[in-house]
């Protein structure tokens, strides 16, 4: 009994003395790590790039500076964290001079923004370049007409008061000559709508999914579109008949036809008979032909699908 308990004690000894030397061991690691970490060091970090704001006309080279170089002076903390979490640096291109097709965006004459993206100051970091250099090329630029794309149906006894109206019928883009002299018209995204009652407004993006590779300096348009209640109209119009030669004397049946149209309700009061000419030419008339052909020279803006009851009109040549 007592040899077990004495194995026991002595065990449990050993096991304890092991535990406190781990513990005593991690503890003298940390405060290593920590006092070496707390040192000053010099080190160079490799610190992302990110370019915002291109001018529109022109196209940054591919072998732009990615990664800058940045010496830094700090702790083995802040050095440690900057290599593993880098923070990016925003360049805005737009705010460099410009030499020989590069944009040359000076460190010093932005040193506030910087140290405000970077959370470093000046005073413990310089970079490896004073100057960051862009090359680009300059884009070709070109006006192109916008066409609308556009799927409307209408409620019954409505429709449109003329074209879909665009606040700019044009748009400069720049590019690649070759790219841009493949391309003559701008579409818009669809625009889809069913029973319409009411004016239309409102946005429309312009379609770019066939022209990868092109800059738009304007990517969307505003539309308006009036739409107005419609209603049929009929009025009974005289027929006009020209050039008939002096020494001939012509009569034409009927004298006048019917000419329907649509208008909406607003201006349905508006339209008049003498807003319509309707004219038979004489000279337009072929050997072997007993008939004449109207036509319509005249109609008010505000009427459409216009319609004449006659397409031939009879006349006969007195002597």
């Amino acid at each position: 009994m007592l040899k077990t308990l004495k194995a026991i004690t002595k065990t449990r000894f050993r096991k304890t003395n092991f535990k406190a030397f781990l513990f005593f061991l991690f503890f003298a690691v940390i405060i290593w790590v920590i006092a070496q970490f707390s040192k000053t060091y010099n080190e160079v970090v490799e610190i992302p790039v990110r370019y915002v704001n291109v001018p529109l006309d022109k196209l940054l080279k591919p072998d732009r500076p990615e990664e800058l170089k940045l010496w830094m002076s700090e702790s083995g903390f802040a050095i440690a964290y900057y290599n593993l979490f880098p923070p990016t640096l925003t360049v805005d291109v737009s705010d460099s001079r410009i030499e020989d097709s590069v944009f040359v965006y000076s460190m010093e004459a932005h040193r506030d923004a910087i140290e405000r993206q970077l959370g470093l100051s000046f005073d413990r970091i310089s970079f490896m370049e004073d100057e960051l250099r862009i090359g680009f090329e300059q884009r070709a630029e070109k006006r192109l007409p916008i066409e609308p794309r556009v799927d409307l149906e209408y409620a019954a006894g409505y429709a449109a008061l003329g074209e879909l109206q665009l606040d700019t019928d044009s748009i400069t883009v720049s590019g690649p000559q070759a790219m841009l002299d493949t391309i003559s018209v701008l579409r818009t995204e669809l625009l889809e709508q069913g029973n319409i009652k009411n004016n239309l407004d409102g946005t429309l993006y312009i379609d770019t999914s066939m022209i990868k590779g092109i800059t738009l300096y304007q990517n969307q348009v505003r539309y308006q579109l009036e739409v107005d209640r419609f209603t049929e109209g009929r009025l009974e119009v005289p027929i006009e008949l020209v050039n008939v030669p002096a020494d001939r004397n012509v009569v034409i049946f009927p004298q006048q036809l019917i000419v329907s149209y649509r208008v909406s309700l607003d201006n349905f009061n508006r339209v008049q008979a003498s807003d319509f000419k309707v004219v038979c030419d004489f000279s337009q008339l072929r050997d072997g032909q007993d008939y004449l052909v109207p036509q319509l020279q005249e109609q008010p803006e505000i009427v459409e699908n216009v319609r004449m009851n006659e397409k031939r009109i009879s006349f006969i040549i007195k002597k």
